[in-house]
Protein backbone atom coordinates (compact mmCIF):
# COMPACT_ATOMS: atom_id res chain seq x y z
CA UNK A 1 0.00 0.00 0.00
CA UNK A 2 0.98 3.33 -0.88
CA UNK A 3 2.52 6.25 1.64
CA UNK A 4 0.43 8.98 1.25
CA UNK A 5 1.55 12.30 3.63
CA UNK A 6 -0.98 14.40 5.78
CA UNK A 7 -1.99 17.64 4.88
CA UNK A 8 -3.67 20.37 6.56
CA UNK A 9 -6.58 21.97 5.28
CA UNK A 10 -6.36 23.32 5.68
CA UNK A 11 -8.76 25.30 5.92
CA UNK A 12 -10.18 23.79 7.43
CA UNK A 13 -8.91 23.49 9.96
CA UNK A 14 -8.90 20.77 11.60
CA UNK A 15 -4.10 16.78 16.80
CA UNK A 16 -2.89 15.18 19.22
CA UNK A 17 -1.51 17.83 21.55
CA UNK A 18 -2.62 21.54 21.42
CA UNK A 19 -2.37 24.51 23.88
CA UNK A 20 -5.16 24.38 26.78
CA UNK A 21 -7.90 26.22 25.78
CA UNK A 22 -6.57 26.50 21.75
CA UNK A 23 -8.46 24.98 18.33
CA UNK A 24 -6.91 22.52 16.19
CA UNK A 25 -4.93 24.78 12.96
CA UNK A 26 -6.76 26.27 10.28
CA UNK A 27 -6.85 24.31 6.58
CA UNK A 28 -5.19 27.81 4.96
CA UNK A 29 -6.28 26.62 1.69
CA UNK A 30 -9.51 25.32 2.19
CA UNK A 31 -10.29 28.93 4.30
CA UNK A 32 -8.63 30.95 1.34
CA UNK A 33 -8.82 29.31 -2.04
CA UNK A 34 -12.20 27.22 -1.28
CA UNK A 35 -10.33 24.02 -1.80
CA UNK A 36 -8.71 20.86 0.39
CA UNK A 37 -4.83 19.96 -0.35
CA UNK A 38 -5.32 16.31 0.69
CA UNK A 39 -3.22 13.70 -1.42
CA UNK A 40 -5.30 12.56 -4.78
CA UNK A 41 -4.83 9.72 -7.04
CA UNK A 42 -6.99 8.51 -9.81
CA UNK A 43 -8.58 5.70 -6.91
CA UNK A 44 -10.06 6.98 -4.26
CA UNK A 45 -7.56 8.17 -1.02
CA UNK A 46 -9.15 8.75 2.32
CA UNK A 47 -7.68 9.24 5.67
CA UNK A 48 -8.67 9.27 9.48
CA UNK A 49 -6.99 11.95 11.58
CA UNK A 50 -7.29 11.53 15.39
CA UNK A 51 -6.19 13.31 18.12
CA UNK A 52 -6.04 13.79 22.11
CA UNK A 53 -4.50 15.32 25.09
CA UNK A 54 -4.97 15.83 28.74
CA UNK A 55 -3.36 16.99 32.01
CA UNK A 56 -3.73 17.00 35.62
CA UNK A 57 -2.34 18.61 38.82
CA UNK A 58 -3.60 22.13 39.16
CA UNK A 59 -5.08 22.39 36.04
CA UNK A 60 -7.61 19.58 34.51
CA UNK A 61 -7.48 20.05 30.87
CA UNK A 62 -9.10 17.87 28.26
CA UNK A 63 -8.63 18.17 24.53
CA UNK A 64 -10.38 16.05 21.54
CA UNK A 65 -10.46 15.96 18.06
CA UNK A 66 -10.85 13.83 14.66
CA UNK A 67 -10.96 14.67 10.93
CA UNK A 68 -11.83 12.92 7.80
CA UNK A 69 -10.42 13.63 4.43
CA UNK A 70 -11.09 12.03 0.89
CA UNK A 71 -10.34 12.85 -2.27
CA UNK A 72 -9.91 11.70 -5.93
CA UNK A 73 -8.94 12.86 -9.24
CA UNK A 74 -11.12 11.89 -12.51
CA UNK A 75 -11.54 13.28 -16.58
CA UNK A 76 -12.58 17.06 -16.42
CA UNK A 77 -12.41 20.26 -18.86
CA UNK A 78 -10.35 19.21 -22.19
CA UNK A 79 -9.34 15.50 -20.62
CA UNK A 80 -7.32 17.22 -18.28
CA UNK A 81 -7.03 16.22 -14.39
CA UNK A 82 -10.11 17.33 -11.95
CA UNK A 83 -9.52 16.68 -8.18
CA UNK A 84 -12.37 16.89 -6.28
CA UNK A 85 -11.70 16.67 -2.30
CA UNK A 86 -13.80 16.65 1.11
CA UNK A 87 -13.15 17.17 4.55
CA UNK A 88 -15.23 17.41 7.75
CA UNK A 89 -13.86 17.80 11.11
CA UNK A 90 -14.46 18.29 15.08
CA UNK A 91 -12.37 19.31 18.26
CA UNK A 92 -13.78 19.79 21.49
CA UNK A 93 -11.79 21.00 24.59
CA UNK A 94 -12.36 21.02 28.74
CA UNK A 95 -10.98 22.99 31.41
CA UNK A 96 -11.01 21.42 34.91
CA UNK A 97 -14.20 19.40 33.58
CA UNK A 98 -16.10 22.39 32.08
CA UNK A 99 -16.50 22.61 28.12
CA UNK A 100 -15.11 25.88 26.95
CA UNK A 101 -14.85 25.16 23.37
CA UNK A 102 -15.82 23.18 20.48
CA UNK A 103 -15.07 23.33 16.81
CA UNK A 104 -16.72 21.68 13.63
CA UNK A 105 -16.01 22.90 10.29
CA UNK A 106 -16.80 21.01 6.19
CA UNK A 107 -15.27 21.56 3.34
CA UNK A 108 -15.80 20.53 -0.52
CA UNK A 109 -13.83 21.56 -3.55
CA UNK A 110 -13.20 21.18 -6.62
CA UNK A 111 -9.59 22.18 -8.31
CA UNK A 112 -9.35 21.73 -12.76
CA UNK A 113 -5.90 21.58 -13.92
CA UNK A 114 -5.40 23.88 -17.21
CA UNK A 115 -2.47 24.42 -19.51
CA UNK A 116 0.75 25.28 -18.32
CA UNK A 117 0.67 24.81 -14.68
CA UNK A 118 -2.35 27.19 -14.61
CA UNK A 119 -6.25 25.65 -12.67
CA UNK A 120 -9.15 26.80 -11.76
CA UNK A 121 -11.16 26.08 -8.33
CA UNK A 122 -14.55 26.35 -6.90
CA UNK A 123 -16.00 25.37 -3.52
CA UNK A 124 -17.48 25.69 -0.09
CA UNK A 125 -16.61 25.42 3.45
CA UNK A 126 -18.67 25.84 6.70
CA UNK A 127 -17.61 26.41 10.51
CA UNK A 128 -19.08 26.47 13.42
CA UNK A 129 -17.46 28.01 16.72
CA UNK A 130 -19.11 29.42 19.66
CA UNK A 131 -17.00 29.51 22.08
CA UNK A 132 -13.70 30.43 21.32
CA UNK A 133 -14.26 32.89 17.65
CA UNK A 134 -18.01 33.57 18.02
CA UNK A 135 -18.99 31.54 15.08
CA UNK A 136 -22.80 30.39 15.33
CA UNK A 137 -22.29 29.22 11.32
CA UNK A 138 -19.76 30.74 9.10
CA UNK A 139 -20.39 29.91 5.15
CA UNK A 140 -17.77 30.78 2.26
CA UNK A 141 -18.63 30.14 -1.67
CA UNK A 142 -15.85 30.98 -3.26
CA UNK A 143 -14.11 30.40 -7.10
CA UNK A 144 -10.97 31.39 -8.78
CA UNK A 145 -7.42 30.68 -10.72
CA UNK A 146 -4.02 29.37 -9.58
CA UNK A 147 -0.59 29.13 -10.98
CA UNK A 148 1.99 26.42 -10.23
CA UNK A 149 4.76 28.89 -9.74
CA UNK A 150 7.62 26.45 -9.76
CA UNK A 151 8.28 22.81 -9.32
CA UNK A 152 11.50 20.20 -9.08
CA UNK A 153 12.05 16.79 -7.55
CA UNK A 154 11.73 18.61 -3.62
CA UNK A 155 10.08 21.75 -3.98
CA UNK A 156 6.96 23.91 -5.49
CA UNK A 157 5.30 26.65 -4.69
CA UNK A 158 2.01 27.82 -5.71
CA UNK A 159 -0.08 30.88 -5.29
CA UNK A 160 -4.21 30.97 -5.66
CA UNK A 161 -6.30 34.52 -6.25
CA UNK A 162 -10.32 34.43 -6.17
CA UNK A 163 -13.29 36.01 -5.00
CA UNK A 164 -15.66 34.55 -2.30
CA UNK A 165 -18.92 35.35 -0.70
CA UNK A 166 -19.20 34.96 2.78
CA UNK A 167 -22.04 34.51 5.02
CA UNK A 168 -21.27 34.65 9.05
CA UNK A 169 -23.98 34.27 11.99
CA UNK A 170 -22.90 35.15 15.32
CA UNK A 171 -22.99 33.47 18.85
CA UNK A 172 -23.84 36.51 20.24
CA UNK A 173 -25.99 39.48 19.96
CA UNK A 174 -24.06 40.98 17.09
CA UNK A 175 -25.64 41.46 13.93
CA UNK A 176 -24.94 38.42 11.02
CA UNK A 177 -22.97 39.85 7.81
CA UNK A 178 -22.55 38.45 4.32
CA UNK A 179 -19.86 40.43 1.87
CA UNK A 180 -17.69 39.38 -0.68
CA UNK A 181 -14.38 39.07 -0.35
CA UNK A 182 -10.70 38.88 -2.50
CA UNK A 183 -8.70 35.73 -1.28
CA UNK A 184 -5.44 35.24 -1.39
CA UNK A 185 -3.19 31.90 -1.00
CA UNK A 186 0.44 30.78 -1.02
CA UNK A 187 1.50 27.39 -0.64
CA UNK A 188 5.15 26.14 -0.91
CA UNK A 189 6.40 22.81 0.13
CA UNK A 190 9.68 21.16 0.50
CA UNK A 191 10.64 17.18 0.65
CA UNK A 192 13.14 17.13 3.03
CA UNK A 193 13.99 13.27 2.57
CA UNK A 194 12.21 10.32 1.83
CA UNK A 195 9.82 10.16 4.92
CA UNK A 196 9.58 14.11 5.93
CA UNK A 197 8.06 17.20 3.73
CA UNK A 198 8.40 20.48 5.29
CA UNK A 199 5.17 22.88 4.08
CA UNK A 200 4.17 26.49 4.62
CA UNK A 201 0.82 27.80 4.07
CA UNK A 202 -0.31 31.29 4.08
CA UNK A 203 -3.98 33.26 3.17
CA UNK A 204 -5.05 35.77 3.42
CA UNK A 205 -8.91 38.09 2.64
CA UNK A 206 -10.08 41.58 2.29
CA UNK A 207 -14.00 42.64 2.30
CA UNK A 208 -14.71 44.44 -0.37
CA UNK A 209 -16.80 46.96 1.25
CA UNK A 210 -14.10 47.89 3.63
CA UNK A 211 -10.71 46.70 2.53
CA UNK A 212 -8.08 48.74 4.30
CA UNK A 213 -9.97 47.80 7.54
CA UNK A 214 -11.73 44.68 7.33
CA UNK A 215 -9.12 41.74 6.13
CA UNK A 216 -7.54 38.72 7.87
CA UNK A 217 -4.69 36.39 7.59
CA UNK A 218 -2.93 32.90 8.55
CA UNK A 219 0.01 31.14 8.25
CA UNK A 220 0.74 27.60 9.00
CA UNK A 221 3.97 26.43 8.99
CA UNK A 222 4.57 22.12 9.07
CA UNK A 223 6.49 19.12 8.81
CA UNK A 224 5.01 15.77 8.23
CA UNK A 225 7.02 12.47 8.72
CA UNK A 226 5.89 8.84 7.66
CA UNK A 227 6.32 6.91 10.23
CA UNK A 228 4.57 4.14 9.03
CA UNK A 229 3.27 2.60 5.47
CA UNK A 230 -0.13 4.35 6.24
CA UNK A 231 0.82 6.35 9.60
CA UNK A 232 2.09 9.85 9.52
CA UNK A 233 3.02 12.14 12.05
CA UNK A 234 2.79 16.16 11.49
CA UNK A 235 3.77 19.17 13.69
CA UNK A 236 1.92 22.11 13.20
CA UNK A 237 2.33 25.77 14.10
CA UNK A 238 -0.59 28.39 13.92
CA UNK A 239 -0.76 32.03 13.42
CA UNK A 240 -4.01 34.00 12.71
CA UNK A 241 -4.80 37.09 12.96
CA UNK A 242 -8.50 38.91 12.07
CA UNK A 243 -8.12 43.38 11.74
CA UNK A 244 -11.60 43.48 12.48
CA UNK A 245 -13.00 40.16 15.22
CA UNK A 246 -16.24 39.52 16.62
CA UNK A 247 -16.82 41.78 19.19
CA UNK A 248 -15.17 41.38 22.58
CA UNK A 249 -12.35 38.99 20.73
CA UNK A 250 -8.63 39.59 19.86
CA UNK A 251 -7.09 40.02 16.93
CA UNK A 252 -4.31 37.32 17.13
CA UNK A 253 -4.45 33.55 17.83
CA UNK A 254 -1.48 30.81 17.87
CA UNK A 255 -1.68 27.39 17.64
CA UNK A 256 0.27 24.35 18.26
CA UNK A 257 -0.35 21.04 16.79
CA UNK A 258 1.00 17.34 16.92
CA UNK A 259 -1.38 14.82 14.48
CA UNK A 260 -0.93 11.21 13.63
CA UNK A 261 -3.10 10.02 10.82
CA UNK A 262 -4.00 6.45 9.00
CA UNK A 263 -4.29 6.96 4.83
CA UNK A 264 -6.13 4.58 3.02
Amino acid sequence: MKKITISLLALISLSAVATAGGVSTTDVEAKYSNNNSVSATNTLEQSFNAGFSSTTGNTKTLNVNGKYEAAVITTGYNNRDLKTAFDVSAFMTKNDSVKDNEEYTANLGLEQMLDNGWLGYAGVNWLRNPDFRNYDNKFAIGAGMGKELYKDATQSLVAKLGTSYNMEQYANNQSDEDFGALNEYLEYTNKLNKVSKLFLKVGSMQNFDDMSNDYEAVGVLGVNFAVGENVSLSLEEEIAYDNLPSVGFKKTDTKSIVRLGYHF
